[in-house]
């Protein structure tokens, strides 16, 4: 027949290191709770880790639903940033295809413009030159067709 015998353990014997009866306040100058995150970290436990044992902590319901809100909240932005980004390519095509020829066609048209208006003050001049006598009359009617516009 077999015989149980109890073994105590010598840590339940040992008498606690902490308040002796003797003492009337208790003071934690030797406390580690302000070194317990350092212990933590120091038994290689990760904030993953930490994250991991929750799941054992919050129901399996709640879990699912914190879970779809939080992929439905990721397809809604992934939905707008690939929106946008297809939408911002489209401008910029466009701009390049439409805005750059455009904008070189008015440079070239302002050109003509200028070279109109410069071969227009170079006639005047010619004109101005080669009728000698009749330069007075003339000046005096642009002096009169630009007074005349202020008036």
């Amino acid at each position: 027949m077999v015989e149980l015998v109890e073994v105590e353990d010598e840590s339940f014997e040992t008498k606690q290191a902490g308040l002796s009866e003797d003492e009337d306040e208790y003071t934690d100058t030797e406390s580690e709770i302000s070194t317990d995150d350092e212990d933590n970290i120091a038994d290689g436990e990760t904030f993953a880790d930490r994250l991991l044992a929750l799941r054992d902590i919050v129901p399996p319901t709640t879990r699912s639903f914190i879970y779809q809100k939080v992929d439905t909240t990721a397809s809604w932005i992934k939905s707008g940033l690939v929106f946008s980004g297809k939408g911002l390519w489209v401008l910029s095509t466009s701009a390049l295809l439409l805005g750059v020829p455009w904008a070189l066609a008015f440079a070239e048209e302002q050109q003509m413009v200028e070279m109109e208006k410069e071969m227009k003050m170079r006639e005047s001049g010619q004109e101005l030159l080669s009728s000698g006598g009749t330069a007075a009359a003339l000046n005096a009617q642009l002096s009169a067709a630009q007074v005349n516009p202020a008036l």
